[in-house]
């Protein structure tokens, strides 16, 4: 039997933005997996010379790669990871879908592993978790701290248990993108999916991974404003209409009374 065929069909949706100097690397790397039988990428209108990598290098692997499909689409503006992503996942046409960033800090030799209990029928999603004994780049104590804060502000709503709400690599079984409709257009993507699989009852499980990740100089792009509105989209898509203005109201007029204590 043909390797390939244990595992479930395999789309690989990689969302592009200002990213020259390392998108030839990563979809030569991506095409390497034996398991990706397609890639689509989403050009979110990159101001450098991303999309003309992006065409060689799709030219050179599809002479030496002739089954494996390539889609590519560029935004007329620039929307966001979000606005990227949903395009690209109506594009797929594999039985599985993963999320690879443009940049080198995820590692596509970790397909296989990622991909098992979705093949083994044991689960719909899968998140690779940067904290639970991959590998990893010591970088910064903050962003380390924030993404643990904003994992468990995520689980307190959802009543899950996850290590990496804003881990990129997630696996997922394409028809439960039918369940719920997604909306964020930027990194607000995290919490959002995270929230509409969870409120899905959807079989989820995590496991490790290796990350390399990159600071400022190399292309970081993820600032604090990110992470502050990571945390209004994780009360938006984990509270009713009703409960979020509620608690929008409360959160006014706590404001307000700090406000007024400090004018005392």
């Amino acid at each position: 039997m043909n390797k390939r065929r244990l595992y479930p069909s395999l789309t690989v949706v990689i969302p592009v933005f200002n990213e020259e100097h390392t998108i030839g690397t990563i979809l030569k790397t991506v095409a390497n997996s034996e398991l990706v039988n397609e890639i689509v990428i989403i050009d979110d209108c990159s101001t450098d010379n991303s999309k003309e990598v992006i065409k060689k290098t799709i030219g050179i692997i599809s002479k030496e790669k002739t089954n494996l499909k390539f889609q590519f689409s560029d935004n007329e503006k620039n929307k966001g990871k979000g606005a990227s992503l949903r395009k690209g996942f109506k594009l797929a046409n594999s039985e599985v879908v993963v999320i690879q960033d443009a940049d080198l800090e995820y590692n596509p030799d970790e397909y296989k592993r990622l991909i098992q209990p979705i093949a083994d029928g044991r689960a719909d999603v899968v998140y690779g978790s940067r904290f639970i004994g991959g590998t990893h780049r010591v970088l910064y104590f903050w962003h380390y701290l924030g993404n643990k804060m904003l994992t468990l502000l995520s689980n307190m709503f959802s009543n899950l248990n996850l290590t990496d709400m804003e881990t990129c690599y997630k696996m997922f079984r394409v028809e439960i993108l039918n369940l719920f409709e997604l909306k964020s257009n930027r990194f607000g993507f995290e919490p959002e999916f995270t929230a509409k699989i969870a409120k899905a009852k959807l079989r989820i499980y995590e496991l490790p991974i290796s990350y390399y990740g990159r600071t400022y100089n190399d292309g970081k792009k993820i600032t604090w404003k990110d992470g502050i509105a990571a945390i209004y989209h994780i009360i938006k898509y984990n509270l009713s209409v009703k409960s979020f203005i509620i608690l929008l109201i409360i959160f006014a007029c706590f404001i307000f009374i700090i406000l007024r204590s400090f004018q005392v």
